[in-house]
Order: structure tokens, then C-alpha cells, then sequence
């Protein structure tokens, strides 16, 4: 029988009155004025005010020895987590000139601040981003056109065109660009372009030589991590390529790059320096037929834009990309405190001083000490066991050595980020803080999860030189609130089994949901499984764990939630360091197998016959969900699945096949169903009908539901016409336009 910590005393004040107010017949009847307005009934609800907030102090008690029963288990509160976010500034007004952001720059959304992680270039400058559209089913006489305009372009008779249109890479239409399947070529073009009212020249001489700050947001619809033994997930930034024209028409050289992070899972930054002038160049005097041909820029139909380019840069990168632009720079929620004074040295052991601002964000805090004019800085340590002595003493237990064992630190405290609690030692265990010496602290603190703001929203500035304008084109994440004492105490039990080390399968799958900054819907874990291994079963590879994530809501895919890429950094940057060191570890999204669903049901009289269909199709989406229930009272708690559509249950589990009859059952049971024909359910994937088997990471996703009176809808028309992919040209050419420039 689990041990509940009880209130010593709940009741609150209008019963104590009450209380009070009944006892007065039986101690004295001869009062019978018990109306507000008699003193003695003023009187009462004073004390009946004074009694509660006993009762409330005295209630606190076990409160105050939970914490210090977590304290003494050394669990500690985790902390809030600072949201980040992609900045890109415009000197749209400024001089022209390369004007330098200093680090920490601040940046509001509102009143929530943001400081810049890094310096950077703002170059006078505009850019415009562009891909060559492939334009896959063209019309034939436009192909034939087209063929015949750019004849001598081609090498022989037998020769294709790749027909495109010159696209430009807008954010606001929220469609993504697959730089491998949707453009001709598979690059991404940036074009530098002079400021309207700025001449070519002196806009080329102010940017040349300087640092080009080039942000991109990716999006991942398949993300994954792999966390091999002994290390940790390495970036792949390795695989952009940046180039820019060179010499001939249709040259290129490659440009050195500075990814700041991983750029192809995360929004982020890469740097890239510039040349002098005469590198920054666009080719001249060509044809106009052969404009925006082959591996030349594309063709802008607006010449005044084109007479502003003062150059072109083209992106490889294996990645779908949602924005990009230049003059970008990443910034974190947080705010600075400097110099803020704390309580005086007192001389005692284990002193204690308390921040004014938290929570605090873990590593940020600069503690000096002054005892006269000579002010010491004092580091922060994760353990005052770890800490020296006050006065250095050779540990007489320890054999000699030469030369003498380097003293541990001893001026160092100890922080607790949540509460920004600092502790010092007691002299045997870190020193004390000499007595009338003087404290002084820099840090800094977050927000939480108020730092994860939407698109557009960070645009002020107290710091920003005129004529400058900042906004942020992809909104924040990570920004996370610090535990409550509630979460704390739940994981007491799961933190003495596993000690925050993963072992088991149980460990994995309970440290994985504590990530903080993600809401974690469900975890399956496969012990000894590695996905690339086909075929493979849960235990055929020793030593690999595979752990299939899903993160608890997902405004793109409601029905089938898929983690992206900061999601799964997260939990890989909270797995790695618990993890043991022989361990392999993968981190994978579900692989959702696309069901085609077609009914034919029979309604009973007196219902609704749209009602029951909208019923019938949300009993089978909650049936197939791969998410548990909410309903449910510990959805992580594994159960058998339920056709009863009413009741909570758990999710639909791995290595179960999607079969007929059970989706029969389920829609039967809605009420207001009088008859299904088992003729009259159509189940199957996009090439194949009947019963769909599911194996390792694979779950169902509906990708199309019928729910008819009668007759079912046959499958090949929920499944569309697909069309057969073309072969690739050899020849990029742009669109013939449909009048002239």
C-alpha cells in the first residue's frame, strides 16, 4: 500500500466560521445576534482568518520534507531550457557600408529578450533566393517549342529539355523546396543584389572581402540520429556546397564554409568570406537565348532586378529547405545580470546566497570575491565533494609522489540553476567566503518556454543602428519550463532503479519521456534491433538499441505525429551522456504505411446518417491512432487494444498486422450502425488490397477514408491516378514566356 502524504488540517475559512458560528448556541445561548454586523461575530471571522492561515503553515510541513527528501536523494529539479531561433537582419536605410553586431546584441519579441549568440556582418545589401522549378508534365507544343528554339543547345537529335520556371524560395507559402526532387539542377541560387537607389559598383567595393552570414531552415520529414559506441552524433554539414561563378560562363569554384552547427537538421548559420571585387562577378555579354540555359543562374524576368545582381552563389545541400537568406545570425532566450551584489562573506560554513533573477541558465554564473580591493573569481563546481580543502593538506592515506599531487579547487560553489541558489563549502569540503568579504555575480537567466515565439515576432531592438530592421523568418524552439516538485517526486522511483543510466529497456523508455523541452507522446523500445539490418527482429543485433519516438502533437500531421529534427536532438543531446559507452543507439521516427480505407455501412432509423458516418470514421482513426489515448490514466501503461470504441486504450502496437475484420468490428459498434456487409469494407495500401502486414518501425497511417451509404467507394479512385515519373533530361531551359519582356 503506497504511503499518501496527508493534510494535517483542510478546511478553510467559511467552514471554520461555520464551525464557530454553530457552536455559539450550545457555549452561550444567551447570543442571539449573529448577524455580520455584531462585534462579537467580527471578532470570529478574525480568528476563523488567523486559524487558516495556521492550518495552511502547518500543512506545509510535509511539503518542506519532501523537498529535503529529494535533496538528501541528490535529485535535483531540472531547470528551464532557453529557447533559440534564426535572426536575419536588413540594412535597408543605413549608409552603405558593412556595419559589425556585437555578441549579445539584444532582440525582443514583445518582452520576452533574446541576445545574439555570435557577432556578425551586416552587409548593405539585398538578396533573393530562387530554384529552377521542373516543370514534369509540360505541355507538348510548349515542349515542342522549346525544343526547336533551343536546337543548337542540344548535343544531338535524341536529346531532352528540362523545361523549368524560375521560382522564388518564399516562407510565407509554406511549401518547402527538395533541392534533389523538385529542380532541374539541385541547386538552391542566392542572388547578392544592390539596394534600390544604390549603384553596382559601390554596393560590389562595400561587401567584398568581408563575411556573408547565410541562414537556412530545413525541414526533415524522415529525421534520425545514430549515437554509436564512444560517441556522440556528428553533424553532416560536410555535405553543402556552396559555389560562385568563375571565369567562363558556366564555371564555378567551390567556396570555403563555416557551418556554425548543423545546418541540414537544425535552422542555423554557415559563414562564408567573400572575395575581393573581382571575384564578386556575373557573367556578360551572352546570348539572350542563352540566359538562365544550362548551368548558367536563371532567367529573371524583371531587368531592373537583374540589373541589380552583383552576384550569384548556388547551394547544394541534400535537404528540403523552407528559407534561406543572408545576413543571419542565431540568438537564445535569455537576459544578462551584471554586478549584482549578494550577502556579504559571513565566515560560517555551507553559506548560503540566493539569485534575484531565475531560473538560471547552467554554466553562466561569474562569481568574484573581494576581500579589500583584491577581487577573486570563484568557479562553479557540479559537487562540493569534489572540492579541496580550505587550507591545502596532503591527504596522509594517499603514498607519496613526486612531484606533489596538484590540490583540488577549493574556492568553488555549488548552483542550483531552478531556485539560483548558491552554496559554498564548509572549509573541509570548499572554502567560505571570508567574513565582510564582498560578493558579486554575473549570470544569466531564461524564460522558459515563453521563449518559443512565432514567426515574425522578434522585430525590436534598443541596440540596432537606424535604417536597420530585424525579423526572425522560422519560429523558436527548445524553450522549456523547469520541473515541478510534483514531476520530481514521481520519477523518485524510477531514478533508484536506474540511477539515470541506461540499462534496461524499462530505463530507456523512462528517461527518454523526461527529456526536457519535447513532450514525448511515445517511445517503443527495441532491444538488441538495428534498423538496417534487413531482415531483423528485436534481438538479432547485440549491443544496438533502436528507440522509435513520437513526439505528442504535431500541427502538420495531426493524425500521424512525425518528430523533426530539434525534437530529436534533444532527446539524442539528453540520451548521450546517460547512455553506456558500448552502447548503439538509433533514434528513428515510425514508418507509416498509408492505408486506404473504403465503407459501406447501413443506418438505423431515427439517427443522422452524416452523424453516424463522421462517428463511424472517427472510431476507425482512433482505432488505427499510433498515439495512446489521452483519456487513458498512465498512457505510457502497455494494454491489449479494445475494439469497444468508446474505451481508452493504448495505441496501436508494433508488428501488428491492419486486418478487415477488426475494422469491421470496431465500425459495427458505433452506435447508430445497423448492418455492415463484410463485401462492403475495402482495406489496402497504395499497390496492393486486402489485410496489410506491418514489421519493425511500421505503423498505419490513413491516408484516405470513405465512409458511404450503401455501396462502398471503390479504392482505385481514393488512391487517384498516379503519373509515371519522367526520365531526366540533359538540357535545363527556362519556360518559353508567354509574351515579351
Amino acid at each position: 500500500m503506497p504511503l499518501e502524504i496527508p493534510n494535517l488540517d483542510d478546511r478553510r475559512y467559511p467552514e471554520l466560521l461555520e464551525e464557530a458560528l454553530a457552536r455559539i448556541p450550545v457555549h452561550n445561548p444567551e447570543w442571539t445576534n449573529l448577524t455580520p454586523s455584531d462585534p462579537g461575530v467580527t471578532l470570529v471571522q478574525l480568528f476563523a482568518f488567523m486559524t487558516e492561515n495556521l492550518l495552511y503553515r502547518a500543512n506545509q510541513i510535509p511539503e518542506r520534507n519532501r523537498k529535503k527528501f529529494l535533496s538528501l536523494l541528490g535529485i535535483g529539479l531540472k531547470p528551464a531550457a532557453s529557447a533559440r531561433g534564426l535572426l536575419a537582419f536588413a540594412n535597408e536605410h543605413g549608409p552603405l557600408e558593412t556595419q559589425t553586431l556585437d555578441e549579445g546584441l539584444e532582440v525582443r519579441a514583445g518582452q520576452v529578450p533574446f541576445r545574439l549568440e555570435r557577432g556578425l556582418d551586416v552587409l548593405p545589401i539585398e538578396a533573393q533566393v530562387y530554384y529552377k522549378r521542373w516543370v514534369k508534365n509540360p505541355d507538348p507544343d510548349l515542349l515542342a517549342a522549346s525544343k526547336q528554339l533551343y536546337k543548337s543547345f542540344l548535343e544531338g537529335e535524341a536529346a531532352d529539355l528540362k523545361l523549368y520556371q524560375t521560382t522564388p524560395l518564399d516562407p510565407k507559402a509554406g511549401t518547402p523546396v527538395d533541392l534533389k526532387a523538385d529542380t532541374v539542377d539541385g541547386y538552391l541560387w542566392i542572388a547578392l543584389l544592390a539596394r534600390k537607389g544604390d549603384s553596382l559598383e559601390p554596393a560590389r567595393q562595400a561587401v567584398a572581402g568581408r563575411t556573408l552570414n547565410l541562414g537556412l531552415a530545413p525541414v526533415l520529414d524522415v529525421p534520425q540520429r545514430d549515437l554509436l559506441p564512444g560517441e556522440a552524433a556528428r553533424p553532416s554539414a560536410d555535405l553543402l556546397r556552396l559555389e560562385q561563378p568563375l571565369g567562363q560562363p558556366g564555371a564555378y569554384r567551390r567556396m570555403e564554409i563555416l557551418p556554425l552547427g548543423d545546418v541540414l537538421r537544425e535552422p542555423g548559420v554557415i559563414e562564408v568570406s567573400l572575395g575581393g571585387p573581382e571575384s564578386l562577378m556575373v557573367w556578360e555579354d551572352l546570348d539572350p537565348l542563352e540566359a538562365g540555359v544550362g548551368e548558367l543562374p536563371p532567367d529573371l524576368e524583371d531587368t531592373n532586378q537583374a540589373a541589380r545582381v552583383i552576384t550569384w552563389l548556388r547551394l547544394a545541400a541534400p535537404v528540403r529547405l523552407a528559407w534561406a537568406g543572408v545576413n543571419a545570425a542565431m540568438v537564445r532566450q535569455e537576459d544578462w545580470v551584471l554586478g549584482e551584489p549578494l550577502p556579504d562573506g559571513s565566515g560560517e560554513p555551507d553559506q548560503e546566497a540566493v539569485l534575484s533573477r531565475r531560473p538560471v541558465l547552467p554554466g553562466t554564473v561569474r562569481l568574484r570575491v573581494s576581500v579589500g580591493n583584491s577581487p577573486e573569481e570563484w568557479s562553479e563546481i557540479p559537487d562540493l565533494y569534489q572540492a579541496g580543502p580550505e587550507v591545502p593538506a596532503p591527504d596522509l592515506r594517499d603514498p607519496p609522489s613526486f612531484p606533489p599531487h596538484t590540490p583540488r579547487p577549493s574556492r568553488v560553489f555549488v548552483l542550483d540553476p531552478e531556485s539560483g541558489r548558491i552554496r559554498f563549502g564548509d572549509g573541509a569540503r570548499g572554502a567560505r567566503p571570508p567574513k565582510g568579504a564582498k560578493l558579486r555575480a554575473d549570470y544569466r537567466y531564461g524564460l522558459g518556454q515563453k521563449g518559443n515565439v512565432a514567426a515574425g515576432t522578434l522585430k525590436s531592438s534598443p541596440d540596432l543602428p537606424a535604417g536597420f530592421s530585424v525579423s526572425n523568418p522560422v519560429r523558436t524552439w527548445g524553450g522549456a519550463d523547469a520541473q515541478s516538485l510534483a514531476e520530481a517526486e514521481k520519477g523518485i522511483p524510477a531514478y533508484l532503479r536506474h540511477r539515470d543510466r541506461l540499462v534496461s529497456a524499462t530505463d530507456f523508455a523512462q528517461i527518454t519521456r523526461e527529456t526536457p523541452g519535447v513532450s514525448v507522446g511515445r517511445v517503443e523500445v527495441l532491444p538488441a534491433y538495428h534498423p538496417a539490418l534487413v531482415p531483423n527482429v528485436p534481438g538479432g543485433a547485440p549491443g544496438a538499441v533502436t528507440l522509435m519516438l513520437i513526439p505528442r502533437s504535431d500541427p502538420l500531421h495531426p493524425e500521424a505525429p512525425e518528430p523533426d529534427a530539434p525534437f530529436l536532438d534533444a532527446v539524442c543531446h539528453y540520451l548521450e551522456p546517460r547512455r553506456l559507452i558500448t552502447t548503439e543507439l538509433y533514434l528513428r521516427p515510425p514508418q507509416y504505411q498509408d492505408l486506404y480505407l473504403s465503407l459501406g455501412i447501413q443506418v438505423l432509423s431515427g439517427y443522422s446518417p452524416a452523424t453516424v458516418r463522421q462517428a463511424v470514421k472517427a472510431a476507425l482513426r482512433r482505432f488505427l491512432s499510433p498515439l495512446p489515448d489521452p483519456a487513458r490514466d498512465d498512457p505510457f501503461e502497455p494494454t491489449t487494444l479494445s475494439l469497444d470504441p468508446t474505451s481508452p486504450r493504448w495505441a496501436w502496437p508494433l508488428n501488428k498486422s491492419v486486418q478487415g475484420l477488426e475494422l469491421l468490428s470496431v465500425a459495427s459498434r458505433v452506435e447508430g450502425v445497423q448492418f455492415i456487409d463484410p463485401g462492403k469494407l475495402l482495406l489496402g495500401t497504395a499497390s496492393q488490397t486486402g489485410d496489410v502486414p506491418l514489421e519493425g518501425l511500421q505503423l498505419p497511417r490513413i491516408a484516405a477514408l470513405s465512409v458511404s451509404l450503401g455501396d462502398p467507394v471503390p479504392l482505385a479512385d481514393l488512391r487517384g491516378q498516379g503519373s509515371a515519373q519522367p526520365g531526366t533530361p540533359s538540357l535545363p531551359v527556362p519556360v518559353i514566356p508567354q509574351e515579351c519582356k
